[in-house]
């Protein structure tokens, strides 16, 4: 272990960098640690700069700081994943050993450019964190886009109203300034000049995110769609698969009676796998939800497992969401397929998933193709399932396909009572505002609520609560800049950090 032995010093900014970044998100989601949390990693890599061997003690502060802050942040996996096998505790380890290798070569390579370039820390430290948040959520069949440093502020919406630009790209980029100027400024604390140059940049680029965001929330023009009401069923992950499947939508079933006779919706979203089995297996389920949707008369959108004849033989299943409309006929577009499945769970990564297909809760589930946007009398929408509300390409298509608003179904139970379950809806505050789309959101356990296209959270429920809400959908008729041109932040910092990487290659040459 004295390999990846540091000083006390050292170990002192990791831990306080760490539990910065614990405070900056759910639950806890503080303001103040957001513009803070990076300050200690930048002193890391000042102090690295010092050592006589620069390059293998910014590769060991890199790796404990990346493991302490993702192994406090994401301890939840191993609750989660519990449910599913006992060697949870691994699949949580290699998650945040894979986490800090990223971070292990954004200190390596920010000590690196440096020391062969000269560059300020001010220009190449928030392009190379923003590279590296970018890479961890395009890494294939590991990607895991989850809390990147700009979804810290979506408590506070007036601050990352600039998403509808930058995305959450962008607010992570000026972030990671913010504190880099920060921490220079600490280190420039004696020549007064400099610091108070830092630190007034900072404040007068607050001052201007605020402003703009301000200005965008009171002049956007948000257009109401319809009311949308949304099944909280409230089942546990061991109940939903040994309880009697026909009672569980039995009470689905009364649940949505309720709420559409209370709130006379144009909308029913229930949530993700709502119904514990497959409608093969079980075919009366469909008739039951049919006659539900045409006695009512409105459309629901229900979380199911599907299964399909796969090409080569025997057959692929998915996690689907299947839409019905107010005569209670199946949609003319085809049930959604998730598209983004969650590593381990529902796809091992780099496999067949075919291979896994009789064990029931590892990597069996087959990957869908990229969702259609579905036409409703209220307007037209697309599907997120689960955690694919991290992902924000998916509902940036939506968007450019005409989508006036998102359904978010999810199934949060597994999660327990950890911070997971506050974590996850946080993503869906930067999906409104990049597309200002309103997102309704379905969950079995956890968060239920409404977005508006302003990221402001309404109907927010508790969690191990069986309820129904109800709310006006708001959309806007604004195609923003990030809807037009995507993650362009993310791919700049990309280019920049091929820039840097060959300008230092070439000064060492």
């Amino acid at each position: 272990m004295r390999a990846l032995a540091l000083p006390r010093r050292d170990w002192v900014l990791v831990a306080a960098g760490s539990g910065l970044l614990l405070l900056a998100y759910p639950p806890f989601h503080l303001v103040l640690p957001s513009f803070v949390c990076l300050v200690p990693a930048v002193l890391l890599i000042v102090d690295g700069e010092g050592d006589p061997r620069p390059l293998r003690r910014h590769l060991v502060q890199g790796f404990w700081f990346g493991l302490l802050s993702n192994g406090l942040v994401l301890y939840w996996m191993v609750v989660a994943l519990w449910h599913f096998t006992p060697l949870s505790a691994l699949g949580y380890l290699a998650t945040i050993v894979i986490l800090a290798l990223w971070s292990t070569a954004l200190f390596a390579l920010t000590g690196w450019v440096r020391r062969q370039t000269g560059i300020g820390l001010l220009a190449v430290f928030p392009v190379l964190w923003t590279a590296i948040e970018w890479a961890i959520g395009h890494q294939g069949d590991i990607r895991f886009p989850w809390l990147g440093l700009g979804t810290s502020l979506t408590r506070f919406p007036v601050l990352v109203q600039m998403a509808d630009v930058g995305g959450a790209r962008g607010v992570t980029f000026v972030l990671a300034l913010a504190n880099t100027a920060l921490a220079l400024a600490w280190l420039a604390r004696r020549e007064r000049a400099r610091a108070v140059r830092l630190v007034g940049g900072v404040l007068a680029g607050l001052a201007l995110a605020a402003g703009y965001g301000a200005v965008r929330m009171r002049t956007l023009a948000l257009r109401p769609i319809g009311r949308i009401a949304v099944i909280q069923p409230n089942v546990g992950f061991d109940e939903k698969w040994r309880a009697d499947p026909d009672s569980l939508l039995s009470e689905l079933l009364r649940l949505s009676r309720d709420v559409i006779r209370e709130t006379e919706p144009k909308l029913a979203v229930w949530p993700e796998a709502a119904i514990p089995g497959y409608f093969l297996s079980h075919p009366h389920w469909e008739d039951l939800i049919r006659a539900h949707a045409a006695e009512a008369r409105v459309p629901l959108v229900v979380g199911g497992l599907d299964a399909r004849p796969a090409p080569s033989g025997g057959w692929d299943y998915f996690n689907a969401a299947f839409v019905y409309d107010a005569e209670g006929r199946p949609a003319p577009e085809p049930p959604y397929h998730k598209n983004y499945l969650v590593p381990i769970v529902e796809r091992v990564p780099f496999l067949n998933p075919r291979w896994f297909g009789n064990l029931r809760w590892f990597g069996g589930a087959a990957p869908g193709e990229p969702g259609p946007v579905y036409v409703l009398p209220l307007g037209r929408f697309g599907i997120l399932i689960c955690y694919e509300s991290a992902f924000e390409d998916l509902s940036r298509r939506y968007r450019r396909l005409g989508a006036d608003f998102i359904v978010n179904i999810t199934n949060d139970a597994w999660y327990g009572r950890t911070s997971a379950s506050y974590q996850h809806p946080a993503h869906l505050v930067m999906r409104a505002i990049e597309t200002r789309a309103g997102v309704a959101r379905a969950a079995n356990d956890g968060v239920s609520e409404f977005v508006d296209p302003l990221g402001r959270e309404h109907r927010r429920t508790r969690k191990e609560v069986q309820t129904t809400e109800a709310s006006e959908v708001y959309t806007t008729d604004v195609r923003t800049v990030y809807v037009a041109l995507g993650d362009w932040v993310g791919w700049l910092t990309l280019v920049g950090t091929l820039a840097l990487m060959g300008s230092a290659w070439w000064r060492k040459k």
